[in-house]
């Protein structure tokens, strides 16, 4: 219950900070989703990758206001490795939302972190994620790809996955279901979609394919497919876990 309630007065203050700025939380989730596609690969998934830059903590080189941001944003920093962004203006309001609601979520540093190596062998057995998830070659590809997910992702993020899957799902991983006339239903990943045909990937990686006019029902599927390990793994499994996923930054080749 306790949990609970800071997860509430956290949205609320992050909510109040949003409207402070005149931004609402629909434009920090899209920003959110711009910032893991664009700018976490240079910044980090805490904004604090680049020497003397903090973005989570409002820490810019060249920028105070938001006005100033957004020029950043979409001029990048001349003789500097910041580039110009190919964004419309709604995506660098969204993407300023998102840098602003930062500073009101929890840090990484509050989120406790185990060790990797015990971690490693929880997701590779006990929580079972190479069944849907795949890391640096090994596991399914139903699922998103982790081998990089600690590049891209906040520890706080990464927490918030593993105990409350539906609270985000980003559009890319989204499930799709159809049901076919006869009633079958087939979940799995989209593959494909055009006017007449669906293609996917159904949950034993198996690959389907649907005519349009042979469905019943076809479309998204609201929640995540993915279980919540909520009382499935104990506070100091999950720190083991958090501890691992954050410490992958991309394919070990070796």
């Amino acid at each position: 219950m306790r949990s609970i309630r800071l997860s509430g007065l956290l949205v609320a203050s992050g909510s109040l900070l949003l409207a402070q700025h005149g931004y609402t939380p629909g434009d920090a989730e899209e920003g959110e989703q711009l910032f893991i596609e664009n700018c976490a690969i240079c910044h980090g998934p805490e904004g604090d990758a680049v020497p003397r830059v903090n973005l989570a903590r409002g820490k810019f080189r060249h920028a105070e206001s938001d006005d100033e941001l957004g020029q950043v944003i979409k001029n990048g920093i001349p003789g500097t490795a910041m580039p110009p962004g190919n964004f419309h203006e709604h995506q660098i309001t969204a993407l300023i939302a998102y840098l602003r609601s930062m500073s009101s979520s929890p840090a990484d540093k509050t989120i406790a972190l185990g060790d990797a190596a015990r971690g490693k062998a929880i997701l590779e057995g006990k929580g079972e994620c190479l069944n849907c998830h795949r890391v640096n070659g090994k596991g399914s590809y139903l699922g998103p790809e982790l081998s990089d997910i600690g590049a891209i992702r906040r520890a706080a993020q990464l927490q918030r996955s593993l105990l409350d899957p539906d609270a985000e799902i980003l559009p890319q991983n989204r499930f799709y279901r159809v049901v076919t006339r006869d009633g079958n239903t087939v979940t799995g990943k989209l593959l494909n979609l055009d006017t007449f045909s669906v293609q996917m990937m159904d949950l034993n990686q198996q690959l389907r394919s649907f005519l349009k006019s042979d469905l019943k029902e076809f479309g998204f599927v609201d929640k995540s497919l993915m279980p919540s390990y909520q009382g499935k793994l104990t506070s100091g499994e999950l720190a083991d876990v958090l501890g691992y996923l954050v410490t992958l930054k991309g394919i070990d080749r070796k």
